[in-house]
């Protein structure tokens, strides 16, 4: 067994309000939830409007589902239009 986390930190140029951000993380958070059976939090910068921080765990039975499955969180995130990743860390144990 295996624990994986990931975490994104990511630019969202089209927010102008808190409200606006908000409904973007939910949307990721959502999406990420229910496609891949994953915990989504917001863990970061919760208070700026134009950046956020999300991180995903998961427990998979060994590395290569983990790494596959951070793989396709990875792919779902890049590919949502409202939000730009700045940075992303990954961590098998």
């Amino acid at each position: 067994m295996v624990v994986a986390s990931q975490t994104w930190k990511l630019s969202l140029p089209d927010c102008s309000s808190l409200k606006q951000k908000r409904s973007v993380v939910r949307s990721i958070r959502d999406r990420l939830s229910s496609r891949f059976n994953v915990s989504v939090a917001e863990t970061g910068v919760q208070d700026v409007h134009s950046f956020a921080e999300l991180t995903l765990a998961l427990v998979a039975s060994d590395g290569r589902i983990a790494e596959s499955l951070l793989d396709k969180t990875d792919r779902l995130v890049e590919s949502y239009s409202g939000a730009l990743i700045v940075q992303v860390r990954s961590e098998i144990h």
